[in-house]
């Protein structure tokens, strides 16, 4: 009896996990329905200005971001966010999504972040997970795709450690696409790439959730600079 019991135990922990994999998988996904794809985070300007020129040259370009922009900023944010959305800790999360607001340090960073997080949030509701206080509340802060994500990552009821690695990976690849379009480069170029940052992504992740409030920050002065330069680009292929 004691293993027919432990044996349906072992059966629904596997189950459990199982989904809490799939949907990571679904949230890194860039078929997800938020237009991530039509947006380069001002690496179509750093291309122009032949910053980023080659395989090399992006792969260093976007593993800084990871490190000196996403794990600073928002993936450190993102730490908190879930936290906060799973205990619904209204205060907390109004505080975080005005940081979210004020830094974004370019008009089309901040139609980035509100476009795809308005999206996200519409998936969301699609979806029928999230409450409908939730959803209220997400709504009212004027959802930025950095708090959505995070209330996305909190019903997966996955470890913060994998939540923030299923995040940065999407946020790789897609970058990772735009840099083959843009720069131009080859498949296998992409594949080097996108290895390199999944490579990269663990240190990013324990970085993240280790940064307090003080020690969050949003300062990348170049790719600020490179993001408003982009807004005036006579050609480009991206929104940002």
């Amino acid at each position: 009896m004691s293993t027919l019991v432990n044996k349906l135990t072992n059966m629904a922990q596997t189950a459990s996990m199982t989904t809490e994999l799939l949907q990571l998988i679904w949230l890194a996904s860039p078929a997800l329905p938020v237009g991530g794809f039509s947006y380069s985070e001002a690496l179509e300007a750093a291309i122009d200005h032949e910053h980023v020129h080659d395989e090399s040259s992006c792969a260093d370009w976007l593993a800084d971001q990871l490190h000196l922009s996403q794990a600073r900023g928002d993936m450190a944010l993102m730490a908190q966010a879930i936290p906060a959305w799973q205990s619904l800790n209204t205060a907390r999360l109004h505080d975080l999504s005005a940081w979210v607001h004020a830094t974004r340090e370019t008009h089309e960073m901040r139609l980035q972040t509100e476009q795809m997080g308005r999206s996200l949030l519409d998936w969301l509701r699609i979806q029928n997970k999230a409450t409908a206080q939730a959803l209220q509340l997400c709504s009212e802060l004027r959802p930025t795709y950095p708090i959505a994500m995070s209330l996305a990552l909190s019903l997966a009821s996955a470890p913060l450690e994998s939540a923030l690695q299923a995040y940065a990976f999407g946020w790789a690849e897609n970058m990772t696409q735009a840099a083959l379009k843009a720069v131009p480069l080859g498949q296998i170029s992409g594949q080097k790439i996108l290895a390199r940052l999944a490579q990269e992504i663990p240190e990013a992740v324990q970085h993240a959730i280790a940064l307090s409030d003080q020690d969050r920050q949003a300062f990348c002065p170049m790719l600020a600079v490179m993001s408003a330069r982009h807004e005036t680009q006579y050609s480009r292929l991206f929104r940002s």
